[in-house]
């Protein structure tokens, strides 16, 4: 009888455990915004160290959550004012078993720093249009013209 006790208690705390990684992952999107992305954490092992999550964007920021994580802050957050996507690629190695088939590669820099991030094919005509929608003088961005004052009248 101990022992079919504990192996309830056991179930139950699994059950609890993972209902509050389901409820925070609908939270996140519930609140609009969001999509779904992998970002290479790790790359010590070629092809290896993805970890998929969710990205929120929020102002001029795109919070990565990951999936199986109780955390309520972002593992990474990713600044559209100091973010350049330098290269986009498909899939390559050990990375075509853990993607799908119709996602794609973005070789991006931040602060001087090299990430990868990889997302659905269709999401990454909707994260560019994010990144080049930021204000005037990001990195990318054409510079404003100069306004044209009209001369003064000759008399």
């Amino acid at each position: 009888m101990r022992v079919l006790v504990t192996v309830g208690i056991c179930v139950l705390a699994l059950l609890v455990l993972l209902s509050a990684v389901f409820f925070r992952r609908r939270l996140l999107n519930s609140g609009g915004g969001t999509i779904r992305l992998q970002v290479r954490v790790s790359t010590m092992v070629p092809g290896r160290g993805w970890s998929a999550g969710i990205g929120q964007f929020v102002d001029d920021e795109l919070r990565f959550h990951r999936f199986f994580s109780f955390a309520v802050r972002p593992k990474r957050v990713l600044d559209r004012r100091a973010m350049i996507v330098c290269r986009r690629r498909l899939p390559e190695g050990p990375e075509r078993l853990t993607m799908p088939g119709h996602w794609v590669v973005l070789v991006c820099r931040q602060a001087g720093i090299d990430l990868e991030i990889a997302m659905a094919e269709s999401t990454v005509t909707g994260f560019l249009s994010w990144l080049e929608a930021g204000p005037p003088g990001q990195p990318g961005s054409v510079a404003p013209r100069p306004a044209i004052t009209p001369r003064p009248a000759e008399n």
